[in-house]
């Protein structure tokens, strides 16, 4: 399944955005502090309240620094908070519509001010488009007790039945934002790891628990995309330390030595270990969205002019014949400098006085990406909030 559809109201930056026809691979662009990592969590708010393990709307809400952090500061007599998106299944032939809000209650709750739901939607859209109501919250259960409007049906199993699959998909979104000091340097860290392991201080662990075939067969396919960006590479192979059991990647280069050099992954450089960890999540079982936050970073100019291609024949290469939907923020010029990516896949979020919007590419832009230009030299400069032309310039 993917998302095709996300509608917000009062989300962070966002007093009102929606965005329509979502491709499998979309770019976010736009100037910084404009909102697209708050776009982004939109998506990790919907896997915390439908993961299985510790989630939940309370949760959800205090760990974003409760409600007030996460209503738009542009929010006037409507303060309801709301999330409506449609997810489909990848042929296109039906899948589901869910709407949640919530709000701080003017009264009742007084002991706790916790949030609660507004509304709670489950639709389920056959193939023909037609959407059939599954659930419509508040309901006759809600005005028996009001308490129950303080957890959302997606984080209750005896609830959730008739849309499992949904609450499952919500909670396997994955994001990450791998941090290669926290793997390289993990053991003289010892640092706490946080919940869902966003930046990746567990990831060989991740390696490790994978089946064998499995992880050879996804390593294999990672050392192949590796060898066009990564100088003398060789081999990549997993192993194990024979004294501790700790788990390792090891490289080999080519060397003037006739068995090569080698190295594992406390003497990779940060690009490389990023990119390992990129193309084996873009391989992970399960059909939900991966949320990456500007992959370009720690990675050469060059390799990243590639990154786009990379990330597009990884995906598509992996078994089962769909590659997972990708969600990517960047204001990169050189991953946005190649003229196939697809226009559609494009959302352009442009801070304003009353809030950010989102907005696919014109038709101005959508001639000119046709003309064989690209992204980088016809969206970007627009998206950065920069004038065509305009210069950064000192008042001596």
């Amino acid at each position: 399944m993917r998302i095709s559809r996300i509608k917000i109201k009062n989300w962070r930056n966002f007093r009102s955005a929606e965005v329509k026809n979502i491709s499998d691979v979309v770019y976010l662009l736009g100037p910084n502090a404009s909102g697209k990592s708050n776009f982004l969590d939109v998506m990790r708010f919907l896997r915390d309240l439908g993961k299985s393990k510790g989630g939940g709307l309370q949760e959800a809400v205090e760990g974003r620094g409760g409600i007030s952090k996460i209503r738009c500061l542009h929010a006037r007599k409507d303060t309801e908070v709301l999330i409506d998106i449609d997810v489909v299944h990848k042929e296109g032939l039906g899948g589901w519509n869910y709407v949640i809000g919530f709000n701080i209650p003017s009264s009742g709750f007084e002991k706790s001010r916790r949030a609660f739901i507004t509304k709670e939607i489950v639709n389920r859209i056959g193939e023909d488009g037609e959407k059939t109501n599954l659930l419509q919250r508040p309901n006759s259960e809600d005005a028996r007790d009001e308490d129950q409007r303080q957890q959302s049906y997606l984080e209750q199993v005896n609830s959730n039945k008739e849309f499992r699959a949904l609450a499952e998909f919500f909670g396997s979104i994955t994001y990450y934002h791998l941090v290669p000091q926290l793997l390289k340097f993990g053991d003289e860290i010892s640092g706490r790891t946080l919940e869902d392991d966003p930046f990746g201080q567990e990831f060989l662990l991740r390696v490790s628990a994978t089946q064998e075939r499995t992880r050879n067969s996804r390593l294999k396919k990672i050392e192949k995309a590796l060898r066009s960006v990564v100088p003398q590479m060789e081999d990549l192979k997993f192993l194990k330390d024979e004294v501790t059991g700790r788990p390792h990647l090891e490289i080999k280069f080519k060397h003037h030595r006739p068995r090569g050099a080698r190295q594992r992954e406390d003497q990779f450089s940060d690009g490389t270990l990023r990119l390992i960890a990129l193309f084996w999540l873009l391989q992970e079982t399960g059909d939900s969205p991966l949320l990456l936050e500007e992959p370009e970073l720690s990675l050469n100019e060059e390799v990243v002019r590639q990154l786009s291609y990379l990330i597009d024949t990884v995906r598509r290469r992996r078994s089962g014949g769909f590659g997972r939907q990708v969600f990517i923020s960047t204001h990169s010029s050189a991953l946005l400098s190649n003229p196939g990516i697809d226009a559609d896949g494009i959302i352009v979020i442009e801070p304003s006085d009353d809030g950010s919007n989102t907005r696919k590419v014109n038709e101005a832009e959508n001639a000119a990406l046709s003309a064989g230009l690209s992204p980088a030299e016809v969206v970007l400069p627009h998206a950065r909030g920069v004038p065509v032309g305009m210069q950064l310039k000192l008042d001596l």
